[in-house]
């Protein structure tokens, strides 16, 4: 189906998108918090990785709007590209909080959610990759990768959560763990949802 010669720009685009995102995620992942001021730091870098991923999202449309043709479903390109944004969006709303909380402390669950985020950004990439090279049976194993990694993330969420309210006494503390824990769940939830989409995509254009 497709002309596997050429590079479609509308796949180049959404590639663009998943590379703009998970530079975001491993960013915030690599990030040393030790003071209020790494946090404000951190918050401002992240808000601007959304802010590139917006203009990016808006390229993106423009194309579409003017194109008569596009390699697959205007709704899959759309909503693939949207999903991708919520991943980003999801990890700078996460961190927006942190500034908010002055919470500097990370723990040992936080970061096994980034790093099973982390590599669920690398799937993604991966797998637009893929699909720029117009090779979508390929995608597949990188999908299942991402859900795997969100099925870990909710071991992490269900496994702290119960720790947070064993261990912890300071309930303000107690509230500011549990929505940032919260947060990193909807993100590994946002992460598999690209790879339904993903799905959706093969599926389709089989």
């Amino acid at each position: 189906m497709f002309n596997s010669k050429k590079t479609d720009p509308f796949f180049v685009a959404l590639h663009k998108i998943a590379e703009n995102m998970r530079e975001a995620i491993h960013y915030a992942n690599d990030f040393k918090i030790e003071t209020v001021a790494d946090l404000k730091e951190l918050s401002i870098k992240m808000k601007q990785y959304e802010t590139d991923g917006d203009k990016l999202i808006h390229e993106l449309i423009v194309m579409l709007n003017k194109s008569f043709m596009t390699p697959i479903e205007r709704e899959d390109i759309l909503s693939l590209a949207n999903k991708m944004d919520d991943v980003l969006d999801g990890a700078e709303h996460c961190i927006a909080h942190f500034e908010m909380f002055s919470l500097f402390e990370v723990d040992k669950s936080m970061r096994t959610f980034m790093e099973f985020i982390s590599k669920s950004a690398d799937e993604i990439v991966a797998a637009t990759e893929h699909l720029n090279k117009k090779d979508l049976p390929s995608m597949r194993k990188h999908i299942i990768l991402i859900k795997d990694y969100e099925r870990e993330c909710d071991e992490v969420s269900r496994s702290s959560i119960k720790q947070l309210f064993l261990n912890e006494k300071d309930p303000i503390r107690l509230i500011k763990f549990r929505d940032i824990y919260d947060q990193l769940e909807e993100v590994a939830d946002s992460c598999q949802d690209v790879a339904n989409t993903l799905e959706t995509i093969i599926m389709r254009n089989a």
